[in-house]
């Protein structure tokens, strides 16, 4: 029986390999055929040197779509000469796990050689069936490597984890998926070279564009629009703007409202607010909607936004903050990004201030530490005769009977007499409060921050 090349794919030694999409050909299969990552595969990084000098452990390898990271797996195997088995775990299960373990634990067993299992889309494997894998990664039955488009420490167990190195990659740049298409139009035996395809530059920069850092979006959308594109006179096939706006309609907007994305941009649309800047949090809430988020799950947000950092600096927020809300639930998508919009632009250019959010916190402190005083006794109410021979509401003084309908007398229990909770800010309308409070209590103490 004729032995297969160790790392030449089943369908490149036949015919059926011209048929594999474009981004399968072109799969690079050594590190100088490699773009992009380079903080990972240029010479004398560390990543690279270990695989060079077969030592690299079991890996979990965490980027976006599109950014190498089967490749990288593919290229280990190579490299260190190991077997490669691969796993999806969307469609695999603990039944196909075990039996390639056992073949890779006869294969070492007999002769000699390593396996490298790669399970791709790890995250979507459950606890068990991570757990599955846990006792040959220790034993060193199988070099793991794992690939996922979420946060690690979230999607795989800490086990797993803690036996594995975990190496991030990025999104593809722009120049990166340009030098891939122009490699791919000149490569005469797996890419387009000998179809005689030339691109505008037009055409080049808007494929670069809307393929978003993906390098497997950029290569079957060229494909589509090569298959699509008749030769000339001259027998050239040339690409102009026009197709390729036609074979990519509108660009993929990487989002993922329930992974890692979900959280960052929240956090980016939130501290752009803080900061004041109105341009990027209209940014980043159009990220959110155009990549599918629930606006009410955006608008929650932005409420506590206007209690948590705009506060009594400006009242108003909260209630501009809920009239978006009901415009959102009454009116739905799309019409109510603008009620968003809206809100976005009132909460980044208003006041702001977090003395609310403090003075909460620091009340829920005390609570939490203190001994829970019973209330004073003239502040309780005699709704009994009893109640009023027990000293309910004696010596209580109403304010509406004093000047300015203000008096001064015990409001704490005894313990947290004369507390500062509150203490607003010099910001909008808390300057007003500041003020007020001032003329009340006369205490230097609450001055303005």
């Amino acid at each position: 029986m004729q032995k297969m090349p160790l790392f030449e794919l089943p369908e490149e030694s036949g015919d059926s390999f011209n048929e594999m999409p474009l981004a399968a050909r072109m799969r690079p299969r050594n590190f100088d055929e490699f773009v992009g990552q380079k903080h990972l595969v240029s010479a004398g990084r560390i990543f690279r040197s270990c695989i060079e000098s077969d030592q690299l452990p079991s890996i979990v390898l965490w980027g976006p779509p599109g950014s190498g990271k089967t490749t990288l797996a593919h290229i280990i195997a190579s490299v260190t000469k190991s077997h490669f088995s691969s796993l999806s775990a969307v469609t695999a299960g603990v039944a196909d796990l075990r039996r390639l373990i056992e073949e890779a634990r006869r294969r070492l067993k007999l002769s000699g050689q390593r396996s490298i299992l790669f399970i791709d889309e790890i995250h979507r494997f459950n606890k068990a069936q991570q757990d599955a894998a846990l006792p040959f990664v220790e034993n060193g039955t199988i070099t793991f490597i794992g690939a996922t488009t979420e946060n690690p420490s979230f999607e795989v167990i800490s086990p797993l984890l803690s036996r594995c190195r975990t190496f991030r990659l990025d999104l593809l740049s722009n120049n990166d998926i340009q030098q891939i298409i122009e490699q791919t139009l000149k490569d005469e035996e797996r890419g387009l070279g000998k179809l005689n395809v030339s691109i505008s530059e037009e055409a080049l920069q808007h494929l670069v564009t809307m393929a978003n850092g993906d390098a497997r979006i950029a290569l079957n959308a060229l494909e589509m629009t090569v298959a699509a594109t008749t030769s000339n006179s001259s027998g050239k096939r040339l690409i102009e703007l026009p197709a390729i706006e036609e074979t990519m309609q509108h660009r993929a907007v990487l989002y993922d409202k329930k992974g890692e994305q979900h959280y960052d941009l929240i956090s980016a649309l939130h501290k752009s607010l803080r900061g004041s800047d109105a341009d990027a949090g209209l940014y980043w809430l159009g990220r959110m909607l155009e990549g599918g988020e629930d606006p009410l799950y955006i608008v929650r947000r932005l409420v506590r936004f206007a209690t948590e950092d705009v506060g009594m600096a400006d009242p108003q927020a909260l209630i501009i903050a809920i009239a978006a809300q009901q415009a959102v639930h009454f009116i739905g998508m799309p019409e109510g990004k603008l009620a968003l919009a809206e809100l976005v632009v009132y909460l980044a250019t208003a006041p702001k201030s977090n003395s609310l959010y403090r003075a909460y916190s620091n009340v829920e402190g005390d609570i939490k530490k203190s001994y829970n005083e019973p209330v004073p006794l003239h502040l309780r109410n005699p709704v009994t005769g009893l109640m009023q021979q027990m000293g309910y509401g004696k010596g209580y003084k109403y304010a509406h009977n004093y000047t300015n309908h203000f008096v001064k007398q015990q409001n704490l229990p005894d313990s947290l007499e004369g507390k500062h909770y509150y203490n607003p800010s010099s910001q909008g309308y808390e300057r007003v409060i500041a003020d007020r409070i001032k003329l009340w209590w006369g205490e230097n103490n609450r001055e303005p921050e």
